[in-house]
């Protein structure tokens, strides 16, 4: 169902490209034949040369239709980004039949006016056939236009500017048709316009000038989008909505490409070595959706990089060594001597690893912070085994004994409210007390500590034979028990 969903609007917006492509094909069509008819007709090169351009246009949005066909098809083995390029590579085409067109109508045009001049046959089809056309490329700009902005596909883009070119061009030979007919009428042989009759090859000139134009923006654009090429101020916009994502430290790297109406963008992201796993892929999907909020739909790949953040403490530089090693570590100390610094620390390494193996590796560790913290002289390591396998409690009981000293060596200690839940476990000689211990709310948690590391050692005191002893502290709004 959600897969459906996704699809949805990806299909609707090829539905309607090519909806788009397909009344593009329908107009030029019919514009083009109705122009080459009047044009043979009249003998009108500035008609002829209308046509031509019309003729482009409809070679240009048969491109257009097969293009957008091809590039709404799915990334395969052969395309891992689509098949997008081929909308550009359809404009690149475009762009040599203008100019092919261009070329033909100035030298027609040069040749009616210095070698054989045509007279052109006066009628009211050709103002008809423009004035049809007209209207017809200015409504099928717009609408080519709104697809194209609203899907970003240049293959439509191009088209809608072939056709908003096509406006100017039958304006020019409406005008040239205009000046030939008043040269020809009796008022203009009174007043000695003759010279008019050239108003039609100059009018050819004129559209081969616009063709060359609007042949050049399209060039342009298309070679823009095949070198992948983007807008500055997009690129802009990406990062600095990635630079503003909580969490983010800096952007090493960005890249972003275009392939038909789709965005493909890479970035190496600097993040805190601090960082969880967890705390880092929730990151990524922040940087993403900042992406998208500048390019919607964009395909995004994320590479993130651990660094050591400014307002990293002596604590937070140990761990980060500690992580680099994928160790756990405890209970680490910083003493201050004569401006230097002292450091002790607990690291867990495997329970089965040799002692030699184990003070190597912790070795290596010591030094690593030292290297990192100049300030630090001397590393003192409490190496402890991290237990490999699962333990299976011979048994779990209430020992109402060992509970009643538990509770004894908490009365000594003011800070504690309440102990429950008291559990003894049995690992064969090996005994474990278990609890929950209730203490203010607003106790710090170094002082909690504190406390707690008091209870244990007052109770193994009186209870020599515990091996382990595990508090859960709680905060007294907490507590059901009391």
């Amino acid at each position: 169902m959600t897969q459906a969903t996704a699809e949805d609007p990806m299909i609707e917006g090829s539905t309607e490209k090519r909806a788009a492509a397909f009344l593009s094909v329908s107009a030029a069509c019919g514009i083009t034949i109705l122009k080459v008819v009047v044009g043979v007709l009249t003998g009108s090169l500035g008609m002829l040369s209308d046509a031509a351009h019309s003729g482009v246009d409809l070679i240009g949005a048969g491109l257009t239709m097969i293009s957008v066909r091809i590039s709404d098809k799915p990334a395969d083995d052969d395309h891992s980004y689509g098949h997008g390029k081929v909308e550009n590579l359809s404009g690149f085409v475009e762009t040599f039949l203008m100019v092919a067109s261009s070329v033909w109508i100035t030298a027609e045009a040069i040749l009616r006016i210095f070698i054989h001049p045509v007279a052109v046959k006066q009628s009211i089809w050709p103002f008809l056939v423009l004035a049809l056309s007209i209207t017809v490329d200015f409504t099928r700009s717009r609408k080519l236009k709104a697809v194209a902005e609203k899907y970003h596909s240049d293959a439509l883009a191009a088209n809608a500017l072939h056709f908003a070119s096509d406006i100017w061009s039958s304006c020019a030979v409406l005008l040239g048709l205009g000046a030939t007919w008043l040269g020809n009428s009796a008022i203009g042989v009174k007043m000695h316009l003759g010279w008019l009759h050239f108003a039609d090859p100059i009018a050819a000139i004129v559209v081969s000038i616009l063709i060359l134009h609007f042949a050049w923006k399209l060039a342009w654009r298309t070679i823009w989008a095949l070198t992948d090429a983007i807008p500055s101020e997009t690129r802009y916009r990406v990062l600095s909505e990635l630079e503003q994502t909580d969490g983010v430290l800096s952007v090493d790297q960005a890249r972003i490409r275009r392939a038909g109406s789709s965005y493909f963008a890479d970035f190496t992201l600097s993040l805190s070595r601090q960082l969880t796993f967890q705390r880092t892929e929730d990151l990524v999907k922040e940087a993403t959706a900042a992406v998208h909020r500048v390019l919607p739909g964009a395909d995004v790949v994320i590479h993130t990089v651990p660094r050591s953040s400014s307002t990293e403490s002596v604590f937070d530089k140990v761990r980060g060594v500690a992580m680099r090693n994928n160790v756990l570590l405890h209970d680490v100390s910083v003493q201050s001597y004569h401006d230097a610094l002292r450091i002790e620390q607990h690291i867990e390494v495997d329970e089965k690893m040799p002692l030699i193996d184990a003070h190597k590796f912790v070795r290596d560790i010591e030094d690593q912070i030292r290297r990192e913290l100049p300030q630090v002289t001397s590393v003192l390591t409490h190496i402890e085994s991290e237990p490999a396998t699962i333990e299976r409690p011979q048994s779990m009981k209430h020992d109402r004994k060992l509970e009643s000293h538990l509770r004894h060596a908490a009365s000594g200690l003011p800070q504690i409210i309440d102990i429950h839940e008291v559990v003894t476990s049995r690992f064969g000689d090996k005994v474990q007390v278990s609890c929950h211990c209730t203490l203010p709310d607003e106790l710090s948690m170094r002082d909690v500590h504190e406390v707690i590391t008091e209870l244990e050692d007052r109770f193994k005191v009186e209870c020599p034979e515990v091996y382990r002893v595990l508090i859960h502290p709680e905060p007294a709004t907490d507590n059901q028990h009391h």
